[in-house]
C-alpha cells in the first residue's frame, strides 16, 4: 500500500485523493494533579499536548510510539471515551468537540473502538451473540431477530460461524477473541474504527492473521482505520501513512515510505533501531542516550526527546568531536536520571570511587580538548567518585547547554513531510543527520 504524496499546503491532512474523515487540531488531553485536604491543583499530566492529524476516507493511519507516549490517551479522546482539555475534533466535516446526548451516541456509531485486550471488551455472562449485538441495542434497534441476524452474518465475515453467537467468551482463543471484538466493531457499519494495539497480545501467526482481516474490512467496507501501535514492523506492514507520539507530541508524520525508509527525527530512527533485524545489510541506527522515559507531569523544557537524543545539538562554543561530544551527552544526562553503570552505582560500589573507573564506565577520556568542558567533567567525574551525583549533574548542565533544552522545536519541513527537531530550523547552525537515503 502506498500513502502517495504528502499534501504540502497543510501537511496535517491526508494525501490529496482521500477527503479527509476525521481531522484532529491541536489537540489537548491534560489531567490535574491535585494535593491537600482541598484538592487544590499543583501541576498537569500532559498525556496529549497539541497534536494535529487526519484520516482520509478508507486510509489507515499508524499512531506510533513508546509505552507513555500518550498514544492511547489520544485514541479515546478522539472517541471522547476521554474528555480532551484543548483542540478541536471534526468528523466527516463537523465539529464534535462539544457533542452530547443523542449527537454524541450517533457520532460514536460511526466511529468504533478496537481494544487491545478482546478481555475487556466482554462480559464472561454474556454469549458472543449477545456480547456484539450489544451496540445494536444501544443505538435503538429493538428486533431481536434482525439483531441475531445481522450478528450471524458480521461472525461470519470475521471468519467465524453463525453457530458460535451461542458460545461464551471463554470458549475462544485470544485471536478468536480478537476476532469477535472486531465483529464487535463493525456490527453497527461504522466508517472509522480505531484500533488500539490490537494485535500486540498475540503470537505471531495470529497477530498476521488479524492483520490481514482489518485489511480485508478496510478494502470490503471502505472504512478508515487509526491504527495504535508500539511496533514499527506491523505498521510497516498494515498503515498507509505513520505518525510517530512522543510524551504527548507528534514529532514526525508522513508516508509510511517515506518516514520509515528515510526516518527525519531522530526518535523515529531510535524506535527503527529498537527493531532486531536478520538482514546484515540494514544500517545500523542509533540508541537514545539514556532509557529512562520522563514523567509526563514534568516533560522535559524545550524539545521534550533532548534527555535521550542521541543527536543533540552540542553549543556552538564547544570545541569537541561528534563522537565525543555524544559520550558528554550520555554522561550528563545518564547521570542526571541515575542510570549509573554497576561501576559507578552506590548500590552495587562500595567506598570512593577513582576517577578512572568513572571515564571507564563512562567511555570519557582523560584528558578533553574544550578546556572549559574539561575541567567541568572533571569536578563531575570528582564528585561522582564521592557520590554527590546531584553536584555532578549540575557541573554538566552548566558546561553542555543545548538549545534543544532551551527552546522547543517549531514545526519545520523535510520532504513535504512535518518534523519537529531544531536540526531542520533554518535559524538553527546545526544540519539534519541524514540517513543513507537521505545522503545518496
Amino acid at each position: 500500500m502506498s500513502g502517495g504524496e504528502p499534501d504540502v499546503a497543510d501537511p496535517r491532512h491526508p494525501v490529496p485523493d482521500r477527503e479527509p474523515l476525521l481531522e484532529v487540531s491541536d489537540l489537548e488531553t491534560h489531567y490535574p494533579i491535585t494535593r491537600g485536604f482541598l484538592r487544590r491543583e499543583v501541576g498537569r499530566v500532559r498525556a496529549v499536548d497539541g497534536i494535529s492529524f487526519a484520516v482520509g476516507r478508507g486510509e489507515v493511519l499508524g499512531l506510533v510510539g513508546e509505552s507513555g507516549s500518550g498514544k492511547t490517551t489520544a485514541a479515546h479522546s478522539v472517541l471522547r471515551l476521554e474528555e480532551p482539555t484543548g483542540g478541536e475534533i471534526r468528523f466527516d466535516g463537523e465539529s464534535v468537540t462539544d457533542l452530547s446526548g443523542g449527537a454524541l451516541r450517533s457520532f460514536r456509531r460511526r466511529a468504533q473502538l478496537v481494544v487491545q485486550d478482546p478481555n475487556d471488551a466482554f462480559n464472561p455472562r454474556l454469549s458472543i451473540g449477545e456480547a456484539v449485538a450489544e451496540p445494536l441495542a444501544l443505538h435503538g434497534m429493538a428486533d431481536g431477530d434482525r439483531r441475531r441476524a445481522i450478528v450471524e452474518d458480521i461472525l461470519e465475515r470475521v471468519g467465524l460461524s453463525a453457530d458460535d453467537a451461542d458460545r461464551y467468551p471463554h470458549e475462544f482463543s485470544g485471536g478468536e477473541k480478537q476476532r469477535i471484538s472486531i465483529a464487535r466493531a463493525l456490527v453497527c457499519n461504522p466508517d472509522l474504527i480505531v484500533a488500539d494495539e490490537p494485535t500486540s497480545a498475540l503470537d505471531a501467526r495470529v497477530q498476521s492473521d488479524v492483520l490481514g482481516l482489518l485489511e480485508e474490512i478496510r478494502r470490503e467496507f471502505d472504512v478508515s482505520i487509526l491504527f495504535i501501535s508500539h511496533d514499527i514492523d506491523v505498521v510497516r506492514r498494515f498503515c498507509d501513512r505513520v505518525a510517530v507520539m512522543y510524551l504527548g507530541e507528534i514529532v514526525e508524520r508522513g508516508p509510511i515510505a517515506d518516514v520509515l525508509e528515510s526516518p527525519a527525527h531522530p526518535y523515529t530512527r531510535v524506535l527503527m533501531g529498537s527493531v532486531p533485524s536478520l538482514d546484515p545489510a540494514d544500517r545500523d541506527l542509533a540508541s537514545p542516550l539514556t532509557d529512562t522515559v520522563p514523567d509526563p507531569a514534568e516533560p522535559p523544557s524545550g524539545c521534550r526527546f533532548h534527555t535521550r537524543c542521541p543527536e543533540l545539538i552540542p553549543p556552538a562554543d564547544v570545541d569537541v568531536s561528534a563522537d565525543l561530544w555524544e559520550r558528554l551527552a550520555a554522561f550528563r544526562f545518564t547521570v542526571a536520571a541515575g542510570e549509573l553503570p554497576p561501576a559507578v552505582d552506590p548500590a552495587t560500589a562500595e567506598g570512593r570511587i577513582d576517577s578512572a573507573t568513572v571515564r571507564e564506565a563512562f567511555g570519557l577520556p582523560e584528558r578533553i580538548p574544550d578546556e572549559s568542558v574539561s575541567r567541568a567533567v572533571d569536578a563531575a567525574v570528582d564528585a561522582l567518585g564521592r557520590g554527590r551525583h546531584e553536584a555532578a549533574a549540575d557541573e554538566l548542565a552548566a558546561a553542555l547547554p543545548t538549545v534543544c533544552e532551551r527552546e522547543a522545536p517549531a514545526e519545520s519541513t523535510h520532504d513535504g513531510r512535518p518534523v519537529r527537531c531544531h536540526r531542520y530550523d533554518p535559524s538553527v547552525d546545526a544540519t539534519p543527520r541524514l540517513g543513507a537515503d537521505d545522503a545518496s
